[in-house]
């Protein structure tokens, strides 16, 4: 069970579940140059901070056994809809204080033929990767697949990436299938992480 903050924006309802700081351990196991996978635990500390602009701030870093960094994401989760003339953008353009969503009617408005809610998201990572997410959240579940994967020159080849979060039991599950390194979308990663108590 989890309870909705008062000052929550409304179009963050449905990503209640997710808020606040969580953090667990996990296994990566992926293909590399023609060898079986070898399963590598990693250490995770993921969070989810609520804006005002009724966006979903995420960041994740994860670590190996010795403590050393792996891999940092930041990105930003939201609704899947269209900006109107008097919302924020583009660049630094000013928009007025309202949200679009004012009350919990016109957030059913948005609720999509299953019963879900579409949604997108901007995740960029510190290996110079940057991906652009659809999908949906359906009660305590979210199940994200790229649309665009954008990736410095330098950067190891990374073509796709599907996404799912889950609350089970009161830890937050996710699994990672990604096509890279010449390989097709196959398992990568997944973790179970438990919520913190700030």
């Amino acid at each position: 069970m989890f309870v909705i903050p008062d000052d929550l924006p409304i179009e963050l309802t449905p990503f209640t579940f997710l808020l606040g700081h969580w953090s667990g351990s996990g296994v990566v196991s992926y293909p590399v140059q023609g060898k079986d996978p070898v399963e590598v635990e990693f250490f995770q500390e993921m969070q989810f901070l609520p804006l005002p602009s009724g966006k979903l701030e995420y960041q994740a870093i994860s670590r190996q056994a010795d403590g050393s960094v792996i891999s940092q994401e930041h990105g930003f989760w939201m609704l899947a809809k269209s900006t109107l003339d008097h919302e924020p953008g583009p660049g630094l353009l000013p928009g007025k204080a309202e949200s679009t969503i004012q009350s919990r009617e016109q957030l059913e408005e948005f609720r999509n033929a299953t019963g879900g809610f579409d949604i997108e998201a901007i995740i960029t990572n510190s290996d110079a990767v940057s991906e652009l997410y659809f999908g949906q959240i359906k009660a305590a579940r979210v199940d994200i697949a790229t649309d665009a994967v954008l990736r410095s020159p330098h950067s190891k080849e990374y073509s796709a990436g599907q996404r799912m979060y889950g609350l089970v039991e009161g830890a937050l599950l996710w699994a990672w299938d990604m096509a890279a390194l010449g390989k097709p979308l196959s398992s990568h990663a997944s973790a179970r992480l438990e919520k913190k108590n700030d």
